[in-house]
């Protein structure tokens, strides 16, 4: 008997079971002694081959094992290649799709071409990273970039052409767009062109997307990246939140790469051979070419960016604050113990009591103004030059105060109450000072040291040895009367050499006579 002819006889037996006695595959493979895996693929078979089990008796075995294994369809079997190795591959230094399909078209003659094989392999790559596709809400995002293609800038008098930035913002509903040009990245050029680009769209989104750029962010991170506090308080009087771009993900900020991309070709291709004198012509011809881009007709929907604004971002977005938003650098500070914090070398006080605290300064040319714990706690008038203290006597502990009260004339007078030459070094100190302050704390030094010591008379010695000395610090008032060397004199400390031996080999004056 044939393998065929057993195998026939087995699938009858299944079929009959199932179909006529209707009893379970478990039953059916206990019955039959089969493996439940072959029960079940006759069982399916004979299903998908559309045979009604009235009808099996007509069909002789052959005819019924041609229904239920059909015979594959002749075809040549292509080899597709290994795109995890292509894939690893293509990421190296000039490694190209063509190569590696050449290399492929080497080893198999008869494999796919070149368009199938780039067909799989982005098939592949769609599977290997399934990624999201972002659909973006009315009003709730602007995203914010720099264009690599620079504008120019030309002096009229020298002929010297100079580069300036494309500053670009998309919103990301109806891509409607803002365009501009400005003379840097730097923080303040980076603020001022996000309020015109708010101005431009008549209000603000819910949240800021700008790519990674210093102005922006501090220090980058995929999840927790650091804002330029300055950015943060613009972003705060807008009522809008800053959150960035994560570094090299393009995909977060596809919306203004591509309005990038058109703004270079539907702005500055155009104006390319076109000669501006000023950033200020350069940015009206932008705003001419930028109403001509924003009114144009997307092909696949049939309406211009500025009619998608219109009907869904521009009703969505948040009003204007009433004042514009005044540009000024914001940082943090410790206070200093002497109460004070410094910003570009001068030193502005606070209340006493936050010594060693942090605290947040806002300032610009004129004013400086400083917040703990988001309460302003201290305002001055900007410090036109360095190393200048502004000091608010209401933010002096009393005992400070009292220190500060004192005039140059009260601290001679308490100095001529141990003697003439004491009076005399304070009066120096203070007249040589090149800052009232600084003068008053060494002068408060020595008169206390003296009071410490209880002896008017060599108190007296010792200012005058400093006096002929020409030295005013504290710790040397101190090291004179603690080693009583006013007993020395000048003389003494600095002895003058001479020559004691005389040599054959030094001239005497008769040579130079």
């Amino acid at each position: 008997m044939s393998k065929r002819r057993i195998q026939m006889e087995r699938i009858k037996k299944v079929l009959e079971l199932k179909n006529k006695c209707s009893l379970s595959i478990r039953e059916i493979e206990r019955a039959t002694r089969l493996p439940r895996s072959t029960v079940n693929d006759y069982i399916k078979r004979f299903k998908e081959s559309g045979i009604v089990y009235s009808d099996l008796s007509e069909l002789n075995d052959s005819e019924i094992y041609q229904k239920l294994f059909p015979s594959p369809k002749q075809s040549v079997i292509k080899i597709k290649p290994d795109f995890a190795k292509i894939n690893k591959e293509l990421k190296k230094k000039h490694i190209t799709r063509q190569l590696l399909w050449g290399e492929y078209k080497e080893q198999y003659p008869q494999g796919i071409g070149y368009t199938q094989f780039c067909y799989h392999l982005n098939e592949w790559q769609k599977k290997l990273n399934v990624s999201m596709r972002q659909i973006h809400k009315a009003g709730e995002k602007l995203f914010i970039d720099y264009s690599g293609l620079k504008g120019e800038i030309t002096n009229c008098k020298t002929g010297e052409k100079s580069l300036v930035d494309i500053f670009v913002a998309t919103l990301g509903a109806s891509s409607y767009t803002y365009a501009e040009a400005s003379m840097n990245q730097k923080l303040e050029s980076f603020i001022m062109s996000n309020i015109r680009a708010f101005e431009y769209f008549g209000g603000v989104t819910q949240i800021l997307v700008p790519d990674n750029l210093k102005a922006a962010v501090t220090k980058a991170h995929r999840y927790h990246p650091q804002i330029n506090t300055s950015y943060e308080d613009m972003a705060e009087h807008y009522n809008t939140i800053v959150i960035p771009a994560r570094p090299y993900s393009p995909k977060d900020k596809s919306k203004v790469e591509l309005a990038v991309k058109l703004v270079q070709r539907w702005i500055l291709a155009k104006i390319r051979n076109e000669i501006f004198y000023s950033i200020e012509e350069l940015n009206i011809r932008i705003r001419e070419l930028l109403k001509y881009y924003n009114n144009r007709k997307i092909k696949h929907i049939d309406k211009s960016r500025k009619e998608l604004y219109q009907e869904l971002d521009k009703p969505s977005l948040k009003a204007l604050p009433i004042t514009r938003y005044e540009f000024k650098n914001v940082c943090w500070r410790r206070v200093n113990i002497d109460y004070h914090i410094e910003i570009a070398n001068s030193y502005y006080s606070v209340p006493y009591q936050l010594a060693t605290k942090e605290v947040l300064a806002k300032y610009n040319s004129s004013i400086v103004s400083i917040y703990y714990n988001n309460k302003n706690i201290a305002t001055h008038l900007r410090l036109t030059q360095t190393n200048q203290l502004s000091t608010n006597k209401a933010h002096m502990p009393s005992s400070h105060r009292r220190y500060a009260e004192t005039s140059p004339s009260a601290l001679i007078e308490r100095a001529k109450s141990i003697g003439n030459k004491t009076a005399c070094l304070i009066h120096k100190i203070l007249s040589d000072s090149n800052h009232p302050e600084k003068g008053y704390r060494s002068a408060y030094g020595i008169l206390r040291a003296a009071q410490k010591h209880k002896n008017n008379e060599e108190v007296e010695l010792a200012c005058a040895k400093m006096l002929s000395l020409d030295i005013k610090r504290i710790f040397h008032f101190e090291s004179i009367l603690k080693r009583k060397s006013w007993q020395i004199t000048v003389e003494d400390d600095l002895p003058i050499p001479s020559i004691v031996n005389k040599s054959a080999n030094i001239r005497g004056n008769e040579y130079y006579n």
